[in-house]
């Protein structure tokens, strides 16, 4: 773990945090995010990106910040990343707590998404206990950019492509990502400039990382080619997001129309492209995310569908979508999985 030159506060900043030029763009000076006496919560790791945003937080509402740590246990510098972020908190008088997790991945799951996930759960938890009015996050340009490009790797469609969105919902908590405008080098040398330490995750420099190996061998070379790709990226995610809007708006329509569940002359009623797309919104709504194989499939077989005794069953994520009767029925996996009750039983 690195950490910055000179691990310590100075009274006066001669440069403006550029974090509150996000904070100020999320939560324009006119607007009341906050309720008399609530607070914000804010995701801490002890990075540079989420050092400067809790203090551009303390600055903004003095008092009504709380800093929450997640301690994944999956490193050994996890230990000394507390101890820097006891030493800002304590000078910048802002409460931290950390939460301790366990993020290890199941055989056969990202390590990534599994210590995503228990991040959220935890920092939900921990806002829901402190009746905190929302959780800030560090993401930031850099972080924007990587996710594009992750999910243009993959052949993702617009909501991949729409990348990280300002603000989400996880476990009833809502959370802001203010710092997505923000480059992270910007962050980076206010810190240095006013001698603020921070901590630098040494799982970054790990290249076995798809993300990690975009971050040290494509950004540079972006930033050699198109100088302002953060902003133009930007701008291409927020019209992939309004675009997949859109789409989600029509498919709300549509499903209306064909039914839930959804009725098979109906779907053939209706263009391959609008099929496409609210046989997916169905689908999600079963928390079943098909791929673009599995949903060319399904739609073959709906076009097929012209006589009663037509069969449809097709495996679609981890459960299947059946005909049954005039409608399609999507089965989840673990409801497959149930032994059937012994015939006489009900």
């Amino acid at each position: 773990m690195a950490v910055s030159p000179t691990p310590k506060l100075t009274p006066a900043n001669k440069l403006k945090n550029p974090a509150l030029a996000g904070l100020d763009a999320l939560f324009p000076a006119s607007s009341a995010p906050l309720a008399p006496g609530a607070c914000w919560g804010v995701a801490y790791s002890g990075g540079a990106d989420s050092t400067a945003l809790l203090l551009a937080a303390a600055a903004r509402w003095p008092g009504r910040i709380r800093a929450l740590h997640i301690h994944h246990g999956l490193q050994a510098a996890a230990d000394d990343f507390v101890q820097v972020c006891e030493t800002v908190c304590a000078q910048a008088q802002v409460p931290l707590q950390v939460l301790r997790v366990n993020a290890r991945h199941a055989s056969g799951e990202s390590p990534e998404d599994a210590a995503r996930r228990a991040r959220y759960t935890a920092l939900a938890a921990a806002a829901t206990e402190q009746s905190l009015s929302g959780v800030l996050l560090g993401q930031h340009a850099d972080d924007q950019v990587e996710t594009l490009l992750l999910a243009l790797s993959r052949g993702a469609g617009l909501p991949g492509l729409s990348a990280m969105p300002e603000v989400i919902e996880r476990g009833g908590v809502v959370f802001y990502r203010p710092l997505l405008g923000i480059p992270a080098a910007d962050l980076r040398q206010w810190l240095l400039n006013e001698q603020i330490p921070f901590a630098d995750d040494p799982s970054n420099l790990d290249e076995r990382y798809t993300r990690n190996r975009i971050r040290a061998r494509l950004l540079p070379a972006l930033a050699q080619v198109f100088p302002q790709f953060r902003a133009t990226f930007a701008r291409s995610a927020r019209h992939a997001a309004q675009g997949q809007a859109v789409l989600r708006e029509v498919a709300e329509q549509d499903l209306a129309l064909v039914g839930t569940p959804p009725l098979i002359k109906a779907l053939q009623l209706l263009s391959l492209a609008r099929q496409a797309n609210v046989l997916r919104h169905w689908l999600l709504q079963q928390r079943a995310t098909p791929s673009a194989a599995q949903l060319d499939q399904l739609q073959r077989q709906i076009a097929a569908c012209t006589t009663r005794g037509h069969r449809i069953d097709l495996k679609v994520a981890e459960g299947h979508v059946r005909r049954e009767g005039t409608a399609l029925h999507y089965t989840a996996g673990a409801a497959l999985r149930e032994p059937k009750a012994p015939l006489g039983i009900i």
